[in-house]
């Protein structure tokens, strides 16, 4: 039997491995998010990374504006009246957003009202809001004004430019923050779960303590972080209606711009970023909030 020979060519192309061709359809979502990436990455991260090298570079490369913090009693206090503010502003924030978040969810008539509600202040900007507040808690403002004709007080009442009037309003900024994740949550969670509950004896607030709120965590959770978050870098609404003793680490930033001082600016910016990143990471360690978060992203 005579051998059959094949040409170079031919054998050479067989034995060449095939490379798989380009699927575009992997290729579509990145190129969709391109020019979305390349804006952050422009107008965003680039801004960022220079304003945190100011803070080691400025007037030269040292991390003496850093190691000055220790020893500034202004950026001490400021710093724990931020901390302070958030955690107020996002603990009233839970208590009150539940309650509401729980009724958008059960109510099926009432629910687009709600929902209105809670969507309202996202369609007027918050300097509007801040101006809104100030009317009504000046010393002639609507609050003082009703007090006066119930007769609680004799004379108008100092609310505006103090710790409480900050918090009321930031509270009532930041409100939908909170309440849009938990109706998310709750709404996720089986019908079937609480008539079983209560099919076994369960009273309404056991049934609340030991299924409800339980399954609600990831939507808790997402909220509280965003609110507090929120909060920690919030600037007009404490400049306007705060007093001068309640000054928030972003109003000490903008201070420190106003006065071309933009190594400490930037040092400031540097801790409340970081700041932020830290509470973040921490949470998502934490056991109950980790597996709530991954919960949520699936």
């Amino acid at each position: 039997m005579s051998e059959v020979v094949q040409p170079a060519s031919l054998a050479l192309a067989v034995s060449r491995p095939k490379t798989a061709p380009f699927d575009w359809r992997r290729a579509v979502p990145l190129l969709l998010a391109a020019p979305l990436l390349i804006y952050m990455l422009v107008f965003y991260a680039l801004p960022v990374v220079a304003m945190l090298l100011r803070s080691v570079n400025d007037p030269t490369w040292t991390l003496a504006n850093y190691a000055t913090l220790f020893d500034d009693v202004v950026f001490q206090k400021t710093f724990w009246i931020t901390l302070n503010t958030s955690v107020i502003v996002t603990l009233g924030c839970l208590i009150l957003g539940y309650p509401v978040a729980m009724g958008l969810v059960r109510s099926k008539t009432m629910a687009p009202f709600i929902l209105v509600i809670i969507l309202l202040p996202f369609w007027t900007s918050v300097l509007v809001r801040s101006y809104a507040w100030m009317v009504l808690l000046g010393r002639h403002g609507l609050v003082n004004e009703a007090l006066m004709a119930l007769g609680m007080i004799d004379r108008p009442i100092r609310i505006l430019n103090t710790t409480l009037a900050t918090q009321i309003a930031m509270i009532h900024i930041l409100l939908p923050y909170m309440i849009l994740p938990i109706a998310n949550a709750l709404r996720q969670i089986d019908p079937s779960l609480i008539r079983a509950a209560s099919g076994l004896g369960s009273t309404p607030f056991m049934t609340f303590r030991q299924v409800i709120l339980p399954l609600s965590m990831s939507g808790v959770a997402a909220g509280t972080l965003l609110t507090f978050v929120l909060a920690l870098g919030f600037y007009i609404t404490p400049a306007m209606v705060g007093g001068p003793r309640d000054i928030t680490l972003s109003m000490l930033i903008a201070q420190q711009v106003d006065q071309l001082n933009w190594a400490y600016a930037a040092t400031l910016s540097a801790i409340l970023l970081a700041t932020a990143l830290a509470i973040l990471a921490v949470a998502r360690k934490l056991p109950g909030v980790g597996n709530a978060f991954r919960t949520s992203m699936r």
